[in-house]
């Protein structure tokens, strides 16, 4: 069976907008980088109507400069430092402005502690729907709830299921004053968090506890998961305040914290009394966090002190953490731990744990103990089906791989190929639609979207995005999408067609745009084009421009030591730091990086995509101590991005070779086997860190 994706018709233009599938021998014309373009001389027909359809977009595809854009971003510099003369000078310029709510919106934002309820609503009402009044509400209720005025708050607040948490306490603080402490029982959920809540919460949770509806055991628990969690600040702020037999002293806090490991091998506690109990186990996940097997002869020496709860506890604690830094005894250190109430992360990891000794059997039985929705994740219905046909139930597995082979991603391209097939995606593009393509680019949030774009407010233009395409269907989704790719919003165009659930779009989804920069850099390398285009749709959606908080920059998101270095290996002696988001330099570096280490882990696409995105030192050192199966690797990445990042990219790729028409290669083969630890690649070079 193979994959048939409907061929869409060339569009009209650069290389940039040609996307869909082209049988072999065809290609397109001026795009060598196309299947048999060097001999093509001729494109599909292309009718009256799409023509016109394209040049009607070309009239908004590339808006004018809009006058007032340098008093906007005045108005923005004047907000971001706080002065508020200028931005009152400034504001009056941006009437009629596409992006003038932003200019009232920051206006309002700096003296919100003294702006009244009629200017608050005349905003809300002038720009009603749009993320800054949503943001505005969600501002004035807070400042409103920190001051008690509770009349105005009760005449704006309306329940949203996206509130956060310090606007949900002001709301209960609200109700309290109606309903009297009854209120009080909607605060105790909020209770329960792994990390410190807003200062609004602070008396419904004292009110609670005086009352004794928080218990000194609620109190313990969350003490327990701002531990586990690693808050800290949390945790001891938790414990110093618990009765006398359950406290821990910010002194004892101290004297661990200057080496847990040592305290815990000490093991000077308070054995008769739960605080002391609770300080040992404090000490044994601080170690453990960084060295479960060093930690390990400590914990079992001094364990016997434990009542059974605690010591199944931090059999668990120690087990975990031992699945996380991939020790090959991880899986026996749960099975001490049976009985304990394990958490999603743990059973999580046992599973991992499992994989990596590969006991089936201990598979399917911690599987077995998810609750329904977590066991219904893509990853545990597929080593379920995996743990099933191990075992010898074979018809019990491969109902559940039909299942999961409708599904287009990592699983379902592995559960397609268990079953000896090949995933089928088939694309339905929208036919053009001149008018509700015209209709969409006119409204006023996709105006600001855009514009914001073009300002480089990528934060805020995303966020006007998502407001104009929340709740559209499939039709209107995919419209959008190829809206936003003409805009050359491609990040947009791409998650919006992701978003569709019946009517597909994998021209959209999988967008190659700058193709003749991927083809030329990766034939220059000899890098798998399509691996390069599932690297960059993942690092970076194609936004030439972008920065990650890390100081990744490009296409390629290239680090500016790793390009420093790229560029001496390949005797770039003209290279220049400014060069590292040009198009052609971004990706012949970001191909080289690839191929580099491609070559020196194995020619295994899973550990260099590992290795681009978290380091070549942690995709040597996630290695077994024997050979793995590529697919349990990738499962048993510690990192979650990373792991979430590689299985992206494999499944990614395996769509970009289509859409290019190469020979299908199944995945489960690219996953291929990794050699254990040790064996394979050169250490890598200090200089490159990704």
């Amino acid at each position: 069976m193979s994959i048939n994706f409907s061929i869409r018709t060339a569009r009209i233009g650069s290389c940039d907008g040609v996307h869909g599938i082209f049988s072999a021998g065809r290609g397109v014309p001026g795009c060598p980088w196309m299947p048999g373009s060097p001999t093509m001389t001729t494109v599909p027909p292309i009718s009256f109507a799409v023509f016109a359809y394209a040049l009607t977009l070309a009239s908004f595809a590339v808006p004018a400069v809009a006058q007032g854009d340098t008093d906007f971003l005045a108005a923005r510099s004047a907000f971001d430092r706080g002065d508020r003369v200028r931005l009152d000078m400034v504001a009056p310029k941006l009437s009629g402005h596409v992006l003038q709510p932003y200019a009232a919106y920051w206006q309002l934002k700096l003296r919100l502690d003294t702006a009244t309820d009629d200017e608050v609503r005349a905003f809300l009402v002038r720009w009603p729907q749009t993320p800054l009044a949503d943001r505005l509400r969600a501002d004035w209720l807070k400042a409103l709830g920190k001051r008690g005025q509770w009349t105005s708050f009760a005449a704006e607040y309306a329940p949203s299921a996206g509130e956060d948490v310090e606007l949900a306490c002001y709301a209960i603080q609200y109700r309290r004053q109606a309903d009297g402490d009854a209120a009080l029982a909607a605060a105790k959920v909020l209770w329960f968090a792994n990390k410190a809540t807003p200062d609004a919460c602070e008396p419904l949770f004292a009110a609670l506890i005086a009352k004794g509806s928080i218990s000194v055991e609620d109190r313990r628990l969350r003490y327990r998961m701002a531990t586990e969690a690693g808050s800290v600040r949390l945790a001891q702020a938790i414990a110093v305040d618990l009765p006398p037999a359950e406290r821990i002293t910010a002194g004892e806090f101290a004297q661990v914290e200057k080496n847990p490991a040592m305290a815990l091998a000490k093991g000077d506690f308070r054995w008769r009394q739960q605080g002391g109990r609770d300080l040992a186990l404090y000490a044994l996940e601080r170690a453990a966090r960084s060295d479960a097997a060093g930690v390990r002869a400590a914990w079992v020496r001094e364990r016997v002190r434990l009542p059974v709860a605690d010591r199944l506890y931090g059999n668990a604690r120690i087990a975990f953490h031992a699945a996380r830094q991939l020790n090959p005894g991880a899986l026996d250190w749960f099975r001490e731990a049976d009985g304990a109430v394990l958490s999603e992360a743990q059973r999580a990891w046992r599973t991992r744990a499992a994989l990596r000794a590969g006991d089936w059997p201990d598979v399917l039985a911690t599987i077995g103990t998810m609750p329904a929705i977590e066991a219904q994740d893509s990853a545990w219905r597929f080593w379920k089906a995996r743990a099933l046909s191990a075992t010898g139930k074979v018809g019990e597995a491969n109902a559940l791989f039909a299942e999961l082979s409708s599904e287009y991603g990592f699983y379902g391209l592995l559960a397609a190929e268990a079953l000896g097939k090949r995933l089928e995606p088939k694309s339905a593009p929208l036919p053009p639609d001149v008018e509700g393509t015209a209709a969409f680019a006119a409204r006023s949030g996709v105006a600001r979207a855009v514009k914001l774009a073009q300002l480089d407010m990528r934060t805020e233009s995303q966020r006007e995005w998502f407001y104009a395409v929340r709740g559209l269907p499939d039709d209107g989704l995919l419209l959008a999408a190829e809206y936003a790719r003409r805009e050359g919003l491609y990040d947009r165009a791409i998650n919006t067609a992701d978003r569709t659930s019946a009517r597909h779009d994998f021209g959209l989804r999988f967008l190659m745009p700058y193709r003749e920069q991927f083809a030329a850099a990766a034939k220059e390398q000899g890098v798998d084009v399509a691996l390069l285009f599932a690297i960059a749709r993942q690092e970076s959606r194609f936004a030439t421009d972008i920065v990650s908080s890390a100081g990744a920059v490009g296409l390629m998101q290239l680090m500016p030591p790793t390009a420093r270095w790229v560029a001496k290996q390949l005797n770039r002696a003209d290279y220049r730091p400014s060069q590292i988001s040009d198009i052609a330099i971004n990706t012949q570096f970001g191909a080289f990086y690839l191929k580099y280490w491609f070559d020196r882990l194995d020619r295994v696409p899973a550990l260099a995509a590992a290795a681009y995105n978290a380091g070549p030192g942690r995709a040597q050192a996630w290695r077994g101590t024997g050979a793995l199966e590529g697919a349990i690797w990738v499962e048993t990445i510690p990192f979650n991005e990373t792991r979430d990042y590689v299985k992206k990219v494999l499944a990614n790729a395996m769509l970009y070779a289509h859409l290019l028409d190469q020979a299908y290669v199944p995945l489960s083969q690219r996953l291929g086997t990794v050699a254990a630890r040790g064996v394979g690649a050169d250490a890598p070079p200090t200089a490159v860190v990704n």
